[in-house]
């Protein structure tokens, strides 16, 4: 149900679930923004100031809850607003269970409203004709009551919704072979600084000598991550739109997100690749043996193959790229495939931060007992 007017005062709900979590503000950018469980009837109110809305819920109508504001830049003066009732399905691997939810508003009260209230399917589906909705909702009046039926998610679209940040960086994991065959590089046998009897001085010890190549070369993987990410994510993004093409909604924080992380992790997989070549010798083996803990879990994940692996090996890191957003309301197929990594970003990138500060450890561990001549 949509009406247009500027802002909805207070309104008691009651659904007919058991256990319903009220929504008291949606936008396209920033997502469905649930209050808390709660079990009976609901009061809520939107309120409006400018460009600014602001969702409340009450359990009496006197007591109110913030749950989220928003702000929309160049919002018109006069907008639609409405009650609506979902129900998400539940997602059987390919398929999708349906489901439908119907919810009682009464004691509606509308400040600023011009204009009726009409019916609206908000992202219906079309059934197999291509003109007839799948499961279309519906609102029934009686009295001073409303009831509206409704279903399908309340959310961001995932692969449907357009291209995704990450996306931009398709071929990061490509890239990282580079980055991890210059770090094996990087550990080069010492070159001595003097000799014993020579009276010429002694060169750092080996175990000093390797952490300080740990940091150099962190550092320069992050700038160079830094650099390569925060060229192709904004630029890509910036000519897809130009383009025409759909883009999921993405916030300046995860975008900030995705370009930084994508720097971390590169330079965290230099440090793993540095301190492998430390521990085994062998630049070929070390390489090698990078690539497959780094670059071809992320691959296989990619194919739809033993995704598990991005749990448990340094590839891991790659979740930090994950742009879009998780919801507990909203069952999708979270696979690599819809942008959706096994684990979280920041647990992702822990990982692989984990795997390197042991390689390291490890390889300055066995360092430490050699002298320097």
């Amino acid at each position: 149900m949509v009406q247009r007017c500027q802002i909805l005062g207070s309104s008691r709900v009651a659904a007919a679930a058991t256990r319903w979590e009220p929504g008291a503000a949606y936008n396209r950018r920033h997502g469905f923004m649930a209050g808390g469980p709660v079990q009976g009837p609901r009061w809520l109110r939107l309120t409006r100031s400018g460009d600014t809305l602001t969702g409340y819920e009450s359990g009496d109508g006197q007591t109110w809850t913030e749950v989220s504001t928003v702000t929309l830049p160049g919002l018109p003066e006069t907008v639609e607003i409405g009650l609506f009732a979902a129900s998400s399905g539940a997602l059987w691997e390919m398929a999708k269970a349906f489901a439908q939810a119907t919810a009682t508003f009464d004691q509606i009260t509308l400040q600023g409203a011009n204009g009726s209230w009409r019916h609206d399917d908000v992202g219906v589906s079309l059934g197999p004709d291509g003109k007839t909705l799948h499961h279309p909702g519906g609102v029934v009046e009686s009295g001073d009551k409303l009831l509206v039926t409704g279903g399908g998610d309340i959310g961001p679209a995932t692969v449907e919704g357009g291209l995704r940040a990450d996306l931009m960086l398709i071929g990061g994991a490509v890239g990282l072979i580079l980055v991890l065959v210059v770090a094996v590089t990087f550990d080069t046998a010492e070159h001595r600084r003097g000799s014993i009897g020579t009276g010429l001085p002694a060169g750092p010890h080996p175990a000093r000598l390797l952490a300080a190549k740990a940091v150099v070369l962190g550092a320069v993987a992050f700038v160079t991550g830094l650099v390569t990410s925060g060229v192709v994510v904004p630029a890509g993004l910036a000519l897809l739109r130009a383009n025409q093409n759909p883009i999921q909604p993405i916030t300046v924080a995860t975008e900030l997100r995705v370009i930084v992380g994508y720097a971390a992790l590169t330079a965290a997989a230099a440090v793993l690749a540095l301190g492998l070549a430390a521990l085994v010798k062998r630049h070929i083996v070390a390489i090698g043996l990078a690539i497959a803990l780094v670059v071809v879990p992320y691959l296989l994940a990619t194919a739809g193959l033993v995704p598990w692996l991005l749990m448990i090996t340094p590839a891991a890191g790659f979740a930090i790229t994950q742009s879009v957003p998780t919801f507990a309301h909203v069952d999708v197929d979270q696979s690599l495939l819809g942008g959706y990594y096994p684990l979280p970003p920041w647990a992702g990138l822990t990982v692989t931060c984990a795997y390197a500060a042991i390689a390291l450890g490890a390889a300055i561990a066995v360092r430490r007992g050699k002298v320097p001549c």
